[in-house]
């Protein structure tokens, strides 16, 4: 087994859909707000607004994909992967502020509504429903892969709908006058965007307060550990993420006596990485019993990362 120290992402996939997806976006972002004022239809400036964030989205995905390229040094010893959910927070923010403006815009053409141009709105709309198409289909395949490329996928598939809704609401103040359908519309737009907002800014969270990565159980790890034959006890236990698919793992494992620490090390590391993909591994193994919670049943506290590792008998870094 190898001991490869690279904290980078495994793979870093999906750049070129990104770059294409960006330059349709921004292309017809422009459209858009020109026939935002032109039609002074507010659920067309909204769906422009997402559309901008959109914009920013999926470039702030791709400055974070080259970014994480970038090795670790003396002062970021993990690299730049956390980059990742730094951009999937400022896209969230992003849209919270831009879904806000919004509905205080709505407020107002309730109280007094505006014409609208139509056909005009019906027009620009069909043809960022088509951009937004697109643009999905080329960030589908990553975004359950990464958060910025998820964060970018959510924000285009929010836009979709918009672009929909606009078509809608379009159709329908042609042949009804009703001219309060456009607020309606821009505020369901917005109601509809937030809770899906929240998610990914949940998920970005949690990288980085370093919690335990999603689809990953503490107490099925610590099974894991403990049903080895030849370990005692497992404590000081933490699984967090570097980034969004990159898990890492680090524990102190008391093994039984004569047990052969490096190659128990090995067999651990194998069963992380079989069960639950875990491929970052840091395992300390020590000679000295400290209780028996493998056997007991219930976990013994997780601490800190502070420790006095002199007195213990093995240490070992395991990467796959």
């Amino acid at each position: 087994m190898g001991h490869d120290h690279n904290h980078l992402p495994t793979e870093i996939r999906h750049e070129k859909p990104l770059w294409w997806a960006l330059g349709l976006t921004a292309a017809f972002l422009l459209v858009e707000i020109i026939g935002a004022f032109v039609t002074n239809s507010l659920a067309l400036l909204s769906d422009a607004a997402h559309m901008a964030t959109d914009t920013l989205a999926l470039m702030i995905a791709l400055v974070a994909v080259r970014l994480s390229r970038r090795p670790p040094d003396a002062r970021r010893t993990y690299g730049y992967a956390r980059l990742e959910a730094l951009g999937a927070m400022f896209n969230g923010g992003m849209l919270f502020v831009v879904a806000g403006y919004i509905l205080w815009e709505a407020i107002a053409r309730f109280r007094q509504p505006q014409e609208i141009a139509s056909t005009g709105m019906l027009v620009i709309a069909a043809v960022g429903l088509a951009v937004n198409l697109v643009s999905m289909r080329l960030l589908k395949a990553g975004s359950g892969e990464s958060l910025n490329v998820k964060g970018a996928y959510l924000e285009v598939w929010a836009d979709m709908l918009g672009s929909v809704a606009v078509i809608i609401g379009a159709l329908l103040i042609r042949w009804t006058g009703w001219k309060v359908i456009d607020p309606i519309l821009a505020v369901l737009i917005g109601l509809w965007v937030l809770p899906r907002t929240w998610v990914l800014m949940r998920e970005a969270i949690n990288v980085l307060l370093e919690g335990v990565p999603k689809g990953i159980v503490l107490a099925e790890v610590r099974s894991s550990l403990c049903n080895h034959g030849a370990v005692v006890d497992v404590h000081d236990l933490h699984v967090w993420a570097l980034a969004s698919s990159t898990p890492a793992l680090s524990a102190h494992v008391v093994l039984r006596d004569g047990a052969d620490a490096d190659q128990v090390r090995r067999e651990l590391a194998d069963a992380l990485h079989e069960r639950h993909d875990i491929d970052h591994v840091t395992l300390q193994l020590e000679a000295e019993h400290c209780g028996d919670a493998c056997a007991v049943g219930p976990a013994p506290e997780i601490r800190g990362h502070g420790h006095d590792h002199d007195r213990h008998g093995h240490h070992g870094h395991v990467h796959h």
